[in-house]
Protein backbone atom coordinates (compact mmCIF):
# COMPACT_ATOMS: atom_id res chain seq x y z
CA UNK A 1 0.00 0.00 0.00
CA UNK A 2 2.88 2.35 0.78
CA UNK A 3 4.43 1.49 -2.59
CA UNK A 4 1.17 2.32 -4.37
CA UNK A 5 0.90 5.72 -2.67
CA UNK A 6 4.51 6.57 -3.49
CA UNK A 7 4.60 5.27 -7.05
CA UNK A 8 1.32 7.03 -7.90
CA UNK A 9 3.01 10.27 -6.81
CA UNK A 10 5.89 9.60 -9.22
CA UNK A 11 8.45 8.32 -6.70
CA UNK A 12 10.76 5.49 -7.79
CA UNK A 13 9.95 2.54 -5.50
CA UNK A 14 11.75 -0.75 -4.87
CA UNK A 15 10.01 -3.39 -2.75
CA UNK A 16 12.36 -5.85 -1.07
CA UNK A 17 10.62 -9.11 -0.16
CA UNK A 18 12.23 -11.72 2.07
CA UNK A 19 10.36 -14.68 0.57
CA UNK A 20 10.65 -16.11 -2.99
CA UNK A 21 7.19 -14.74 -3.87
CA UNK A 22 5.01 -11.82 -2.82
CA UNK A 23 2.00 -11.65 -0.54
CA UNK A 24 2.22 -15.06 1.12
CA UNK A 25 0.52 -13.95 4.31
CA UNK A 26 -2.25 -12.25 2.32
CA UNK A 27 -2.79 -15.51 0.44
CA UNK A 28 -2.95 -17.41 3.74
CA UNK A 29 -5.48 -14.89 5.08
CA UNK A 30 -7.67 -15.57 2.05
CA UNK A 31 -7.49 -19.35 2.28
CA UNK A 32 -10.99 -19.58 3.74
CA UNK A 33 -12.27 -16.34 2.22
CA UNK A 34 -10.44 -13.00 2.28
CA UNK A 35 -12.16 -10.98 5.01
CA UNK A 36 -10.73 -7.63 3.98
CA UNK A 37 -12.77 -5.25 6.17
CA UNK A 38 -16.08 -4.91 8.04
CA UNK A 39 -19.28 -2.99 7.34
CA UNK A 40 -20.16 -1.81 10.86
CA UNK A 41 -20.19 1.88 11.79
CA UNK A 42 -16.82 3.59 12.13
CA UNK A 43 -17.48 4.22 15.83
CA UNK A 44 -17.87 0.50 16.51
CA UNK A 45 -15.11 -0.34 14.05
CA UNK A 46 -12.53 1.90 15.69
CA UNK A 47 -13.39 0.57 19.15
CA UNK A 48 -12.15 -2.86 18.05
CA UNK A 49 -8.57 -1.59 18.33
CA UNK A 50 -8.82 -1.18 22.09
CA UNK A 51 -5.94 0.78 23.59
CA UNK A 52 -4.62 1.70 20.13
CA UNK A 53 -7.95 3.14 18.92
CA UNK A 54 -6.95 6.71 19.75
CA UNK A 55 -4.13 6.84 17.23
CA UNK A 56 -5.35 4.24 14.74
CA UNK A 57 -8.83 5.74 14.27
CA UNK A 58 -7.70 8.78 12.21
CA UNK A 59 -5.64 6.51 9.94
CA UNK A 60 -8.55 4.11 9.45
CA UNK A 61 -10.93 6.98 8.77
CA UNK A 62 -8.51 8.36 6.17
CA UNK A 63 -8.67 4.99 4.37
CA UNK A 64 -12.05 3.79 5.56
CA UNK A 65 -13.79 0.45 5.04
CA UNK A 66 -15.87 2.05 2.28
CA UNK A 67 -12.67 3.29 0.63
CA UNK A 68 -11.17 -0.20 0.86
CA UNK A 69 -14.21 -1.54 -1.00
CA UNK A 70 -13.79 1.13 -3.67
CA UNK A 71 -10.09 0.26 -3.90
CA UNK A 72 -10.94 -3.43 -4.41
CA UNK A 73 -13.47 -2.44 -7.09
CA UNK A 74 -10.76 -0.44 -8.83
CA UNK A 75 -8.66 -3.61 -9.00
CA UNK A 76 -11.53 -5.43 -10.68
CA UNK A 77 -12.47 -7.22 -7.47
CA UNK A 78 -15.95 -6.13 -6.33
CA UNK A 79 -16.87 -7.04 -2.76
CA UNK A 80 -19.96 -8.06 -0.83
CA UNK A 81 -21.12 -7.90 2.78
CA UNK A 82 -21.65 -11.29 4.42
CA UNK A 83 -24.38 -12.12 6.91
CA UNK A 84 -22.07 -11.26 9.82
CA UNK A 85 -21.26 -7.83 8.39
CA UNK A 86 -17.82 -8.93 7.23
CA UNK A 87 -16.68 -7.81 3.78
CA UNK A 88 -15.21 -10.22 1.21
CA UNK A 89 -14.19 -9.94 -2.45
CA UNK A 90 -16.81 -11.71 -4.58
CA UNK A 91 -14.06 -14.04 -5.76
CA UNK A 92 -13.50 -14.85 -2.04
CA UNK A 93 -9.86 -15.76 -2.60
CA UNK A 94 -6.90 -13.41 -2.17
CA UNK A 95 -5.06 -14.51 -5.31
CA UNK A 96 -7.11 -12.55 -7.91
CA UNK A 97 -6.81 -9.37 -5.82
CA UNK A 98 -3.07 -9.88 -5.31
CA UNK A 99 -2.46 -10.51 -9.03
CA UNK A 100 -4.38 -7.39 -10.01
CA UNK A 101 -2.58 -5.33 -7.37
CA UNK A 102 0.89 -6.45 -8.45
CA UNK A 103 -0.02 -5.74 -12.08
CA UNK A 104 -1.05 -2.21 -11.09
CA UNK A 105 2.21 -1.67 -9.20
CA UNK A 106 4.26 -3.00 -12.10
CA UNK A 107 2.40 -0.54 -14.31
CA UNK A 108 3.58 2.20 -11.94
CA UNK A 109 7.17 0.98 -12.43
CA UNK A 110 7.50 -0.45 -8.92
CA UNK A 111 10.51 -2.76 -8.83
CA UNK A 112 10.33 -6.02 -6.86
CA UNK A 113 13.33 -7.85 -5.42
CA UNK A 114 12.55 -11.22 -3.82
CA UNK A 115 14.69 -13.38 -1.52
CA UNK A 116 15.97 -10.13 0.00
CA UNK A 117 16.24 -10.34 3.78
CA UNK A 118 16.94 -6.98 5.40
CA UNK A 119 19.74 -7.10 7.96
CA UNK A 120 20.07 -3.47 9.04
CA UNK A 121 22.20 -0.59 7.75
CA UNK A 122 25.86 -0.31 6.82
CA UNK A 123 28.26 2.41 7.98
CA UNK A 124 27.14 4.68 5.15
CA UNK A 125 23.46 4.35 6.13
CA UNK A 126 22.58 2.10 3.20
CA UNK A 127 20.10 -0.76 3.59
CA UNK A 128 21.99 -4.01 4.03
CA UNK A 129 20.73 -7.46 3.07
CA UNK A 130 21.65 -10.97 4.17
CA UNK A 131 23.31 -11.78 0.82
CA UNK A 132 25.77 -8.92 1.33
CA UNK A 133 24.11 -6.49 -1.08
CA UNK A 134 23.32 -2.90 -0.14
CA UNK A 135 20.84 -0.29 -1.36
CA UNK A 136 20.81 3.49 -0.92
CA UNK A 137 17.29 4.81 -0.26
CA UNK A 138 16.10 8.37 0.25
CA UNK A 139 13.41 7.01 2.56
CA UNK A 140 12.48 3.54 3.81
CA UNK A 141 9.21 1.95 4.87
CA UNK A 142 9.62 -1.09 7.11
CA UNK A 143 6.65 -3.46 6.84
CA UNK A 144 8.18 -6.60 8.32
CA UNK A 145 5.09 -8.03 10.03
CA UNK A 146 4.66 -9.51 13.45
CA UNK A 147 5.80 -13.02 14.36
CA UNK A 148 2.80 -15.25 13.69
CA UNK A 149 2.98 -17.92 10.97
CA UNK A 150 6.77 -17.42 10.69
CA UNK A 151 7.05 -19.87 7.79
CA UNK A 152 5.35 -17.20 5.66
CA UNK A 153 8.24 -14.81 6.22
CA UNK A 154 7.53 -12.63 9.26
CA UNK A 155 9.28 -14.16 12.27
CA UNK A 156 9.86 -11.05 14.39
CA UNK A 157 13.64 -11.19 13.88
CA UNK A 158 13.60 -7.51 12.96
CA UNK A 159 13.32 -6.56 16.65
CA UNK A 160 17.07 -7.26 17.05
CA UNK A 161 17.84 -4.81 14.24
CA UNK A 162 16.27 -1.86 16.11
CA UNK A 163 18.00 -2.02 19.52
CA UNK A 164 17.47 1.68 20.19
CA UNK A 165 13.71 1.54 19.58
CA UNK A 166 11.20 0.68 22.34
CA UNK A 167 9.34 -2.46 21.24
CA UNK A 168 6.54 -4.10 23.23
CA UNK A 169 7.19 -7.84 23.30
CA UNK A 170 5.61 -9.77 20.42
CA UNK A 171 2.86 -12.07 21.70
CA UNK A 172 0.24 -14.26 20.04
CA UNK A 173 -3.13 -12.66 19.28
CA UNK A 174 -6.26 -14.30 17.89
CA UNK A 175 -4.73 -17.54 19.05
CA UNK A 176 -5.63 -20.89 20.52
CA UNK A 177 -5.09 -21.80 24.17
CA UNK A 178 -3.87 -24.81 26.09
CA UNK A 179 -6.25 -26.75 28.33
CA UNK A 180 -5.26 -29.72 30.51
CA UNK A 181 -7.60 -32.24 28.89
CA UNK A 182 -7.56 -35.83 30.07
CA UNK A 183 -5.89 -38.22 27.63
CA UNK A 184 -9.25 -39.89 26.97
CA UNK A 185 -11.04 -36.64 26.09
CA UNK A 186 -8.16 -35.35 23.97
CA UNK A 187 -7.80 -38.55 21.97
CA UNK A 188 -11.53 -38.89 21.35
CA UNK A 189 -12.56 -35.33 20.56
CA UNK A 190 -9.53 -33.47 19.16
CA UNK A 191 -10.49 -31.97 15.82
CA UNK A 192 -14.21 -31.76 16.60
CA UNK A 193 -16.10 -28.45 16.66
CA UNK A 194 -18.33 -27.11 19.41
CA UNK A 195 -21.03 -25.21 17.54
CA UNK A 196 -23.61 -22.67 18.70
CA UNK A 197 -21.99 -22.07 22.08
CA UNK A 198 -20.85 -18.94 23.90
CA UNK A 199 -17.65 -18.34 25.85
CA UNK A 200 -17.26 -15.92 28.76
CA UNK A 201 -13.99 -14.45 29.99
CA UNK A 202 -13.19 -11.35 32.05
CA UNK A 203 -16.79 -10.13 31.92
CA UNK A 204 -17.11 -10.54 28.16
CA UNK A 205 -19.40 -13.12 26.54
CA UNK A 206 -18.92 -14.09 22.89
CA UNK A 207 -21.25 -16.36 20.89
CA UNK A 208 -19.82 -18.56 18.17
CA UNK A 209 -17.98 -21.82 17.86
CA UNK A 210 -14.65 -23.30 18.79
CA UNK A 211 -12.56 -26.33 17.94
CA UNK A 212 -11.21 -28.88 20.40
CA UNK A 213 -7.51 -29.50 19.78
CA UNK A 214 -5.11 -32.06 21.21
CA UNK A 215 -3.72 -29.46 23.57
CA UNK A 216 -6.69 -27.14 24.09
CA UNK A 217 -9.09 -24.97 22.07
CA UNK A 218 -9.02 -22.65 19.08
CA UNK A 219 -11.54 -21.00 16.76
CA UNK A 220 -13.51 -17.80 16.30
CA UNK A 221 -15.12 -17.57 19.74
CA UNK A 222 -11.77 -18.18 21.45
CA UNK A 223 -9.95 -15.68 19.24
CA UNK A 224 -12.45 -13.00 20.26
CA UNK A 225 -11.46 -13.28 23.93
CA UNK A 226 -7.78 -14.01 23.29
CA UNK A 227 -6.49 -10.57 24.37
CA UNK A 228 -8.26 -10.72 27.73
CA UNK A 229 -7.34 -14.38 28.30
CA UNK A 230 -3.70 -13.77 27.40
CA UNK A 231 -3.46 -10.87 29.86
CA UNK A 232 -5.02 -12.98 32.65
CA UNK A 233 -2.53 -15.77 32.00
CA UNK A 234 0.38 -13.32 32.03
CA UNK A 235 -0.79 -11.89 35.37
CA UNK A 236 -2.13 -14.98 37.16
CA UNK A 237 -0.86 -17.98 35.21
CA UNK A 238 -4.38 -19.02 34.22
CA UNK A 239 -7.55 -17.60 32.65
CA UNK A 240 -10.75 -18.92 34.21
CA UNK A 241 -13.41 -18.89 31.48
CA UNK A 242 -16.72 -20.67 31.05
CA UNK A 243 -18.77 -22.13 28.21
CA UNK A 244 -22.52 -22.07 27.75
CA UNK A 245 -23.24 -25.20 25.74
CA UNK A 246 -26.90 -24.20 25.18
CA UNK A 247 -27.02 -20.40 25.05
CA UNK A 248 -30.39 -20.62 23.31
CA UNK A 249 -32.06 -22.17 26.38
CA UNK A 250 -32.45 -20.70 29.87
CA UNK A 251 -31.31 -22.66 32.92
CA UNK A 252 -34.82 -23.34 34.26
CA UNK A 253 -36.05 -24.81 30.98
CA UNK A 254 -32.92 -26.91 30.69
CA UNK A 255 -33.24 -28.20 34.27
CA UNK A 256 -36.86 -29.14 33.57
CA UNK A 257 -35.86 -31.11 30.50
CA UNK A 258 -33.18 -32.98 32.41
CA UNK A 259 -35.40 -33.90 35.36
CA UNK A 260 -36.54 -37.51 35.76
CA UNK A 261 -34.00 -39.22 33.57
CA UNK A 262 -34.93 -42.58 35.05
CA UNK A 263 -32.57 -45.38 34.11
CA UNK A 264 -31.19 -43.65 31.05
CA UNK A 265 -27.44 -43.16 30.94
CA UNK A 266 -26.12 -39.65 31.41
CA UNK A 267 -24.93 -39.66 27.79
CA UNK A 268 -28.42 -40.42 26.51
CA UNK A 269 -30.02 -37.82 28.78
CA UNK A 270 -27.60 -35.17 27.58
CA UNK A 271 -28.02 -36.13 23.95
CA UNK A 272 -31.81 -36.57 23.88
CA UNK A 273 -33.09 -34.12 26.47
CA UNK A 274 -30.43 -31.38 26.39
CA UNK A 275 -29.71 -31.72 22.67
CA UNK A 276 -25.93 -31.80 23.18
CA UNK A 277 -23.50 -32.97 20.51
CA UNK A 278 -21.13 -35.86 21.36
CA UNK A 279 -18.24 -33.46 22.05
CA UNK A 280 -20.43 -31.34 24.37
CA UNK A 281 -21.50 -34.52 26.17
CA UNK A 282 -17.82 -35.37 26.47
CA UNK A 283 -17.14 -32.00 28.09
CA UNK A 284 -19.82 -32.57 30.73
CA UNK A 285 -18.43 -36.00 31.49
CA UNK A 286 -14.89 -34.63 31.57
CA UNK A 287 -15.96 -32.07 34.21
CA UNK A 288 -17.72 -34.70 36.32
CA UNK A 289 -14.75 -37.05 36.16
CA UNK A 290 -12.57 -34.12 37.30
CA UNK A 291 -14.67 -33.94 40.47
CA UNK A 292 -16.95 -30.99 39.68
CA UNK A 293 -19.95 -31.86 41.83
CA UNK A 294 -22.45 -29.47 40.25
CA UNK A 295 -25.94 -30.04 38.80
CA UNK A 296 -25.74 -31.12 35.18
CA UNK A 297 -27.83 -28.12 34.05
CA UNK A 298 -25.34 -25.82 35.78
CA UNK A 299 -22.43 -27.48 34.01
CA UNK A 300 -24.15 -27.12 30.64
CA UNK A 301 -24.87 -23.42 31.19
CA UNK A 302 -21.54 -22.59 32.84
CA UNK A 303 -18.91 -25.17 31.93
CA UNK A 304 -15.57 -24.15 33.51
CA UNK A 305 -12.82 -23.74 30.92
CA UNK A 306 -9.39 -23.24 32.44
CA UNK A 307 -6.91 -21.79 29.95
CA UNK A 308 -3.33 -22.37 31.10
CA UNK A 309 -1.33 -20.91 28.22
CA UNK A 310 -1.42 -19.77 24.61
CA UNK A 311 -0.77 -22.14 21.73
CA UNK A 312 2.19 -20.00 20.70
CA UNK A 313 3.04 -17.63 17.87
CA UNK A 314 3.53 -20.32 15.24
CA UNK A 315 -0.22 -20.83 14.74
CA UNK A 316 -1.56 -17.48 15.98
CA UNK A 317 -3.50 -15.50 13.39
CA UNK A 318 -1.85 -12.23 14.37
CA UNK A 319 0.58 -10.60 16.77
CA UNK A 320 0.20 -8.24 19.70
CA UNK A 321 3.04 -5.90 20.62
CA UNK A 322 5.51 -4.14 18.34
CA UNK A 323 7.04 -0.70 17.99
CA UNK A 324 5.55 1.53 20.66
CA UNK A 325 3.53 4.48 19.41
CA UNK A 326 5.71 7.00 21.24
CA UNK A 327 8.63 5.95 18.99
CA UNK A 328 6.81 7.25 15.91
CA UNK A 329 5.87 10.73 14.82
CA UNK A 330 2.46 11.65 13.38
CA UNK A 331 3.56 10.31 9.96
CA UNK A 332 4.71 6.93 11.36
CA UNK A 333 8.39 7.89 11.04
CA UNK A 334 10.76 6.48 13.64
CA UNK A 335 11.94 9.40 15.77
CA UNK A 336 15.40 7.85 16.21
CA UNK A 337 15.76 7.04 12.51
CA UNK A 338 14.82 10.01 10.31
CA UNK A 339 13.51 8.91 6.94
CA UNK A 340 12.57 5.43 8.20
CA UNK A 341 8.85 4.65 8.56
CA UNK A 342 7.00 1.61 9.88
CA UNK A 343 3.58 0.12 9.17
CA UNK A 344 1.35 -2.88 9.69
CA UNK A 345 1.84 -5.49 12.39
CA UNK A 346 5.27 -4.08 13.27
CA UNK A 347 3.38 -1.46 15.26
CA UNK A 348 1.97 -2.01 18.75
CA UNK A 349 -1.73 -2.71 18.15
CA UNK A 350 -4.01 -5.71 17.94
CA UNK A 351 -7.56 -6.39 16.84
CA UNK A 352 -9.98 -9.29 16.62
CA UNK A 353 -10.63 -11.13 13.39
CA UNK A 354 -13.42 -9.75 11.25
CA UNK A 355 -11.59 -7.56 8.72
CA UNK A 356 -9.98 -5.27 11.30
CA UNK A 357 -6.47 -6.70 10.86
CA UNK A 358 -6.20 -6.16 7.11
CA UNK A 359 -7.97 -2.79 7.36
CA UNK A 360 -5.37 -1.44 9.80
CA UNK A 361 -2.48 -2.89 7.78
CA UNK A 362 -3.76 -1.17 4.64
CA UNK A 363 -4.47 2.09 6.49
CA UNK A 364 -1.05 2.25 8.19
CA UNK A 365 0.69 1.37 4.93
CA UNK A 366 -1.10 4.24 3.25
CA UNK A 367 -0.22 6.57 6.13
CA UNK A 368 3.45 5.58 5.95
CA UNK A 369 3.45 6.23 2.20
CA UNK A 370 1.93 9.67 2.77
CA UNK A 371 4.52 10.24 5.49
CA UNK A 372 7.35 9.48 3.06
CA UNK A 373 5.92 11.99 0.57
CA UNK A 374 5.88 14.64 3.28
CA UNK A 375 9.46 13.76 4.27
CA UNK A 376 10.69 13.94 0.67
CA UNK A 377 8.86 17.21 0.16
Amino acid sequence: MAAEILATAGVAVTVFERMPSLGRKLLMAGRGGLNITHSETLQKFNARYGAAAGWLAPLVEAFSPDTVREWCEGLGQPSFIGTSGRVFPKAMKASPLLRAWLKRLEGLNVRFVTRAQWSGWDEAGQLRFADGSVFAADATVLALGGASWPRLGSDGGWTALLPDVAIASLRPANCGFRVAWSAHFSERFAGQPLKRISISCAGQTIPGELMITVEGVEGGAVYAISAQARELIERHGVAECSLDLRPDMDAATLAGRLAGGGRESLSNVLRKRAGLSPVAVGLVQEARHAGLDLPVATLIKSMPLRLIGTSGLGRAISTAGGIERAELDENLMLRRHPGVFAAGEMLDWEAPTGGYLLQACLATGRAAGKGVLAWLG
